[in-house]
């Protein structure tokens, strides 16, 4: 019985006389044995020299299998090594006789077989004692993997040769996908598949060819993994992995007139939930967006895993050689940059690479490099800017607005460093800073006695994300000695919506401690007044975006009325950003918004001028409403 722990040894037998290959055949299968005895003889004689009628005996009872295959030119032992590579059934080695006339001889075959399986044994038969191996094996590397067999030669030597032959196959064939192949997935890890991209655009620059790189990249995987567990993680990355093996469908991507066999995309594994695809000869452009699309719609289907049914989507870069670069590492980068555009820009599509991407990842890498330790530098600040009563002109609270200014890089936009902040997971020791020091000013500023009744302070969606957020906000609180009713956390509709039962849960945790909340940029999400109301919410903060074209006739005039309408009747209030006109205050007087917030009646100030602009709003004045708002304005 065949041991299935030890499939069949493959051989690849090539040799231009039929009598030998049948000599060959005796040896490695089972109906040789069958064969007339005198016939055996003659054979054997042929091969293996002498008359010995037990030369060519019956081979002993073993376990060991063998599946050869046979070939009578050089040629066609080349194909041959090229259809067993396509099928991922390669030959473990190659008996090649030496001359073959009147065509390519066993060196020409070696040559070219060693270069598509660099991992074959190769055994050289030859009759000629002025054979040189060392000058074989410099034209055939590397020389350890190179054997010679001088006839006449005994049947037992040639397998006792094949069976030592491949278990140093298989064993470097372990050793190997150890070192070069994921263990998860059992895809070329990262190494290995910089190494078949650079083999491959080294390829394609030297024949002149197209060739498409694909960086793909699992949305939301990190959230897969937090929540479902990394035992889940890792099947999703499993069941994805054998979902683009299956759907890079042989050919893919290979011009008309390419040499050789069509062959599969080129997939590895990069690490974590990114894989990369090569696509070699792509036709064109348009056929590797044909591919993108092929794989996102198999990722896109729901995978029914052992315990759970997760669904999730890829963003894929593309980069194509050479237009947007030759080398490896250059192909690899752009198509990172693509995939990291596709994302931001809508996650679950494919983006190829365009130049100027280049400037703005530059921008991105500077910043983050940069941002890294502006903290322990001290180059963060607060600044802060008014809340304003409509009704009575007064100071109703403050916002805490972070600032950054780094001596090579100057005065950076929030805008600019927030996002990287985000993206590079430095957001939650920065959020922690802002509220702290918010907290400490606000309590500075009440101990003087100035007009600061609250402290709005922006929470990012990482930090809300955090399970024990609730116990990081009221340990601030407890180490500035700030009053919670004093700070009011705002969060944006999105953080709410992302986990409406987490979100609800947080929330009430939030207002048990003291602290108000307010939805932020509210208008530019799900919008929806019956499901926030659910929620324990103390205000809403309106898009800038609507109150911009107040003073004009238009649609955001009729949405800014139903949102403060709709907020007062269900107990809220709504605080308007950017307001920058005279024309937008009035608007907002007349439709009784309570707060307001923008340049017209202030800038963010750094705390030095903000605490100025306290102490005016904390002096007695007898004027009205817009008596004071203008005092305010300096």
């Amino acid at each position: 019985m065949r041991d299935k722990a030890r499939p069949p040894i493959r051989v690849l037998v090539v040799d231009d006389e039929a009598a030998i290959l049948d000599a060959f055949r005796h040896v490695f299968t089972a109906g040789g044995e069958r064969a007339d005895p005198v016939a055996r003889r003659a054979l054997g004689a042929k091969l293996f020299g002498g008359d010995d009628a037990g030369v060519v005996s019956r081979p002993p009872s073993t376990t060991v299998v063998f599946e050869p295959e046979f070939c009578q030119s050089a040629d066609a032992a080349v194909a041959a090594v090229q259809k067993s590579l396509a099928d991922d059934r390669p030959f473990a080695l190659a008996f090649l006789d030496m001359r073959m006339p009147p065509g390519h001889d066993g060196i020409w075959a070696a040559a070219r077989i060693r270069d598509l399986d660099p991992a074959i044994e190769i055994a050289i038969c030859t009759a000629f004692s002025d054979v040189d191996p060392s000058d074989i094996g410099g034209r055939v590397p590397p020389e350890d993997k190179l054997s010679y067999l001088q006839k006449p030669f005994h049947p037992h030597e040639v397998r006792q040769m094949a069976i030592a032959l491949a278990s140093k196959w298989r064993a470097e064939r372990n050793i190997t996908r150890l070192a070069y192949f994921d263990s998860l997935t059992g895809l070329p890890n990262r190494e290995q598949a910089n190494g078949r991209l650079r083999s491959a655009a080294d390829s394609a620059q030297l024949h002149g060819r197209p060739l498409a790189v694909m960086y793909i990249d699992l949305d939301n995987f990190k959230r897969i993994n937090d929540t479902l567990g990394h035992a889940v993680g890792d099947e999703v990355l499993t069941v994805a992995a054998e979902r683009l093996r299956s759907s890079l469908r042989a050919g893919d991507g290979i011009a008309a007139d390419a040499p050789g066999v069509g062959r599969p995309g080129d997939l590895g594994r990069l690490g974590g939930d990114e894989f990369m695809v090569v696509l070699p000869d792509i036709a064109s452009s348009e056929d590797a967006g044909r591919v993108a699309d092929r794989l996102i719609a198999a990722l896109r289907e729901p995978m029914c895993l052992s315990k759970h049914t997760v669904v999730i989507t890829p963003s894929i870069g593309i980069s194509i050689a050479p237009t947007d670069g030759i080398d490896a590492e250059t192909l690899l980068r752009h198509a990172d940059l693509a995939m990291y555009f596709a994302k931001r820009r809508w996650p679950g599509t494919y983006a190829f690479f365009d130049a100027s991407m280049n400037e703005g990842a530059l921008q991105r890498f500077t910043i983050e490099g940069k941002l890294r330790g502006a903290l322990e530098r001290g180059e963060l600040s607060l600044h802060y800017q008014p809340q304003v009563d409509m009704v009575t002109g007064n100071v109703a609270g403050m916002e805490a607005l972070l600032r950054w200014t780094n001596d090579e890089l100057g005065v950076v936009p929030p805008m600019d460093f927030i996002p990287v902040a985000e993206d590079a997971g430095l957001i939650i020791p920065i959020g922690e800073w802002v509220l702290r020091t918010a907290c400490a000013q606000a309590k500075k500023w009440h101990d003087e006695g100035l007009a600061v009744n609250r402290m709005a302070v922006n929470v990012a969606g990482q930090q809300f994300a955090m399970h024990d957020f609730p116990k990081i906000v009221a340990g601030v609180l407890a180490e500035t000695g700030l009053t919670p009713a004093m700070l009011e956390l705002e969060i944006t509709e999105s953080m709410v919506m992302k986990d409406e039962g987490r979100a609800e849960r947080m929330l009430e945790e939030l207002h048990a401690i003291g602290v108000s909340i307010a939805i932020d940029d509210f208008g530019t999400g799900y919008s929806n007044f019956q499901r926030l109301h659910h929620f324990a919410i103390d205000r809403l903060k309106m898009d800038r975006s609507f109150v911009r074209d107040l003073g004009e006739e238009g649609n955001d005039r009729a949405i800014a009325a139903a949102i403060i309408s709709m907020a007062r009747s269900l107990s809220l209030d709504v605080v308007a950003e950017g307001v920058e006109s005279f024309a937008q205050l009035r608007f907002l007087q007349d439709h009784q918004c309570a707060l307001a917030q923008g340049f017209l009646l202030s800038r963010a100030l750094p705390a030095g001028e903000a605490r100025l602009l306290l102490q005016r709003a904390t002096e007695q004045f007898d004027g009205g409403r817009t008596q004071r708002m203008q005092r305010l304005m300096g």
